[in-house]
């Protein structure tokens, strides 16, 4: 997803204040109408699910639309939501079946049907949004919609279908509310998920309240709440550390994450492994400065991914070596075995070999108000340009003009961030580095299309190690992209308020219906 949350492995640690049991982490009933307020960075694209890729669109459909299936918090299996049952069909993972659960209504009080979720798939690839979901529906082939019964018929095999089925890209909409052939626009939202939209004010905020008609696999929403949208991690911080709001995640800057104490008996901290992992990429076309593959390996080996943790990010992320990270099934290590130790020499040399006149000038982007993108693009341009190789032109977009200048291939070099859309290192592959994926870097590997395709056809995925291995070796070797970190998960709450270590898990579900007063 887009920047976009997948912790399969990891073991949740709970920083609680000195001489609070654990019982008391979890929401009471009491104060139930009392809403409680969520800070983050993330901003919503659009409240469409046909237009949106990203965490923060996909954090609020989680809470008010439903899809067929869903994850349990620390679950990597999905689950019935909207469906009753879900299952393939028998005939090698092309044929995959939901029967769809009775009773469930939208806003409007219309009872939703299978053909409310076939319009939905259909308009997610008819309308193909540059910034949507499209892309991970590139194995559907067509939906048929009977009674309760949905019926996906595949291209090829996928076992990952069925986590896809569970993601964002996958809500159901009410096919009487939304057009068929474009996005809706306004600040309404019909769906059927447990919280309702009740009111919205772009980049600032969104209110949700308990939806009395979910019917699904959430065993009762929680509290209303508020999700407060901030302009950049130091507004988010000062926030929160002024008690403004009584959750934050997504992102806190590192000064105040470096700060965070188990001590505190002011505030709950949760802190994890994470899936979540940032990534440069770069602009392969034969119209950019990059798109020689010699270019984009001489900054490969200029790259110095422990200083960047440990400057700008203050030893609150981890270095990364690999597409997939480390936890996941698959992960190597493949740009360290490619590009062990940062050298000027093996950088000139390719590109003095390749008669590239130098520097090599070329254009960086990055969304301003997400993390630490300015320091980081500045600490990024400062190793590159020391070595005398590389002038870099680094400038800072609104994330929504930011996101159409990467999709328009108008950028030479881009960080974002990709958090999971389900477990499965599925994820990091052809949405990443396929031909048709959606970080549009124009690169395009027949072998790599092959390794994605072949990995897919696994259900045991354990199998699909070595098609992973390989997939990645091949991205060391064409570099379309620098791995650079890999986040650490935190959610930080006042002391009244429990369940925040559920909050965001790694599954793709932002679970706002686990937060509630102690």
């Amino acid at each position: 997803m887009r920047t976009v949350r997948m912790r399969i492995l990891a073991t949740l640690l709970v920083l609680a204040a000195v001489g609070v049991g654990g019982w008391q982490l979890l929401p009471s009933r009491q104060n139930q109408d009392r809403t409680i307020t969520v800070g983050t960075t993330d901003a919503v694209t659009s409240l469409d699910p046909a237009g949106a890729y990203d965490a923060g669109s996909w954090a609020l459909y989680s809470n008010v639309f439903q899809s067929l299936m869903t994850f349990e918090a620390g679950g990597v299996t999905p689950v019935p939501d909207a469906a009753e049952s879900c299952g393939w069909a028998g005939d090698g993972l092309r044929t995959y079946r939901c029967e769809l659960r009775e009773g469930l209504t939208f806003p409007s009080g219309r009872t939703m049907t299978a053909e409310d979720v076939k319009f939905s798939f259909d308009r997610v690839k008819r309308i193909n949004s540059d910034v949507g979901p499209a892309s991970l529906l590139d194995t559907l082939s067509s939906v048929r919609a009977s009674g309760r019964t949905v019926t996906f018929r595949l291209s090829s095999p996928d076992a990952t279908f069925p986590l896809k089925v569970a993601t964002g890209a996958a809500a159901i909409v009410d096919r009487e509310k939304y057009p068929a052939g474009e996005l809706r626009t306004g600040t309404s939202v019909d769906g059927t998920g447990p919280y309702t939209l009740s009111g919205y004010s772009e980049g600032k905020q969104a209110q949700l309240d308990p939806n009395p008609r979910y019917k699904g696999a959430v065993d009762g929403t929680g509290s209303p709440v508020e999700l407060r949208y901030y302009s950049d991690a130091n507004a988010l911080g000062d926030a929160w550390n002024d008690r403004r709001i009584d959750v934050a995640t997504r992102t806190l800057p590192p000064r105040v994450l470096a700060g965070l104490n188990a001590a505190d008996t002011d505030q709950r901290v949760s802190e994890a492994d994470s899936s979540e992992v940032r990534n440069l990429y770069l602009n392969t076309r034969a119209s950019s400065p990059l798109h020689d593959a010699r270019v984009r390996k001489a900054m490969a080996w200029l790259v110095d991914r422990e200083k960047l943790a440990a400057t700008v990010y203050k030893g609150t992320v981890d270095p990364l070596y690999s597409l997939i990270p480390t936890g996941i099934t698959g992960h190597t290590t493949s740009f360290f075995d490619a590009y062990p130790k940062q050298s000027t020499a093996k950088a000139r040399a390719l590109l003095q070999n390749a008669g590239i006149s130098l520097p090599v000038r070329f254009t960086y982007g990055y969304a301003t108000g997400r993390g630490s993108g300015a320091e980081e693009a500045e600490e990024i341009k400062q190793q590159l340009e020391a070595s005398g190789l590389f002038k870099v032109d680094v400038k800072g977009y609104e994330w929504t003009d930011f996101q159409k200048r990467w999709a328009g291939g108008k950028l030479d070099a881009y960080a974002v961030g990709w958090v999971a859309d389900f477990p499965d290192p599925d994820t990091y592959g052809g949405p990443l580095v396929g031909t048709k994926g959606t970080m549009n870097t124009g690169y395009s590997d027949k072998t790599v299309d092959r390794l994605i395709t072949a990995s897919q056809q696994y259900a045991d995925r354990a199998q699909a190690t070595r098609d992973f291995r390989d997939m990645q070796e091949a991205v060391a070797r064409d570099v379309p992209l620098i791995p650079l970190w890999q986040a650490k998960e935190y959610v930080v709450t006042t002391e009244d308020v429990g369940g925040g270590q559920y909050l965001s898990d790694g599954t793709g579900v932002f679970r706002l219906w686990s937060l509630g007063w102690i």
